[in-house]
């Protein structure tokens, strides 16, 4: 279908948009603009925190609108404007502002993308159609890594800020290869046919819905234990790869996540391929154990070479659970017509836990250095794993899970 085409494309480019300039405006304020590591970690605790107060309502909105397609290319395209100001004027206030729009945004895609999946294909398709959505971003993100490591190394770090605009805008114009008649909107909010539509009043709001769903509750403390301990890991490694090495930090920055992002890359296809016959939990399992053994090993040595390595994990990890996100919400959620309320949902959640992250690490870095902060992260995960493991059930149907 040309749909789905247009679903591997906007996959494809929105791979680095979706999170705005990420490590790499770390490394831009830390090398370039000499900022300290708290404001840092300031700066990009703005970001995740627009996102979480627009996560919700995002995740509403995209349950309510059949514009879909135009909510992903306005948030693209502010995205664009975002980024092209932070190279601009990197200066706190400016910085706060736009970071402020890219999260907000950032808010959007998610949700946005994965109702058009399932619109798309129908439930029983769509754990394959999101390990595709899944594989195609990661090769995007791989692309666009070396893309950016080239450009930082050899033309200056601010022009990976530029590389992101670039993208935002083509991932824009990629949306008119979905054809907005091929989506199901009933299908889209998590409806099958027969289904009530709960805006009339025969089922229980969207926010009951919620928190009535003690797996639902259960699996968003866990993946918020999970981000608040992984989404400061890569910032922090390269801010010390980046320390005595300012004009190769981007492209160190570059080789971690081309290293994460390979593995990912099979990782989501596996999820695609084997969570209906393996199920969810034990994917999900994997994915969170390798997190605490990441965090220690970052304390071991400082080589260049072997911080790259151990970025493989974040592979794994990222890999697993980016795919099982969305899977699982949608278990937990079907037939209630609120998946990507439920998704925004659990999504603010999650990204609270990961914007306080970075203000926490960044202040355990300048209180007590790099290896405390690796080993207090350590610890988060080790909790998120053993939460996962004793308090949440298989959420696979089992006509679902043996197929």
């Amino acid at each position: 279908m040309r749909s789905e085409r247009g679903l591997d494309w906007v996959s494809f480019l929105l791979a680095d948009v979706q999170s705005g300039v990420g490590p790499f405006l770390a490394i831009y304020l830390w090398s370039s603009q000499h900022w300290d590591a708290t404001h840092i970690g300031v700066i990009m605790t703005i970001a995740g925190a627009a996102t979480v107060a627009a996560r919700a309502p995002a995740g509403a909105l995209v349950d309510w609108t059949r514009g879909k397609r135009g909510l992903i290319a306005a948030g693209a395209l502010l995205v664009a404007a975002g980024t092209a100001a932070l190279g601009l004027f990197p200066y706190f206030w400016p910085a706060a502002a736009a970071q402020t729009i890219i999260g907000a945004c950032d808010a959007v895609f998610p949700p946005a993308i994965a109702a058009i999946s399932l619109g798309v294909v129908g439930r029983a398709l769509f754990a394959e159609r999101v390990g595709r959505n899944e594989a195609f971003n990661h090769a995007g993100n791989v692309v666009t890594a070396i893309a950016a490591g080239l450009a930082g190394w050899l033309i200056a770090p601010v022009a990976v800020l530029w590389l992101v605009v670039l993208l935002a805008c083509a991932s824009a114009f990629a949306l008119v290869m979905i054809d907005a008649s091929e989506i199901d909107h009933r299908a889209a909010r998590g409806l099958a046919d027969g289904d009530d539509d709960p805006d009339d009043g025969a089922r229980p709001s969207g926010l009951r819905v919620i928190f009535e769903s003690r797996p639902l509750l259960i699996f968003t403390a866990a993946i918020t234990l999970f981000h608040f301990a992984n989404a400061a890991m890569l910032p922090l490694v390269g801010e010390r790869l980046s320390e005595g090495r300012e004009q190769t930090g981007s492209l160190f920055m570059a080789a971690c996540i081309i290293a994460a992002q390979a593995v990912m890359i099979p990782m989501a296809a596996l999820v695609g391929a084997k969570a209906d016959r393996w199920g969810r939990k034990p994917l999900l399992l994997a994915g969170f154990a390798v997190l605490p053994i990441r965090g220690l090993l970052y304390t071991f040595f400082d080589d260049p070479a072997y911080l790259v390595s151990i970025q493989l994990l974040d592979g794994v990890g990222a890999g697993l659970f980016g795919a099982l996100f969305f899977i699982v919400i949608d278990d937990l959620t079907e037939g209630t017509g609120h998946y990507s309320l439920a998704l925004g949902a659990s999504g603010a959640c999650w990204g609270a836990g990961a914007a306080l992250s970075n203000v926490v690490a960044g202040a355990l870095v300048d209180a007590a250095g790099f290896n405390v902060a690796f080993l207090f992260l350590s610890g988060v995960a080790a909790l998120a794993f053993l939460l996962l493991w004793l308090g949440m059930p298989e959420s696979a149907k089992p006509a679902r899970s043996a197929a």
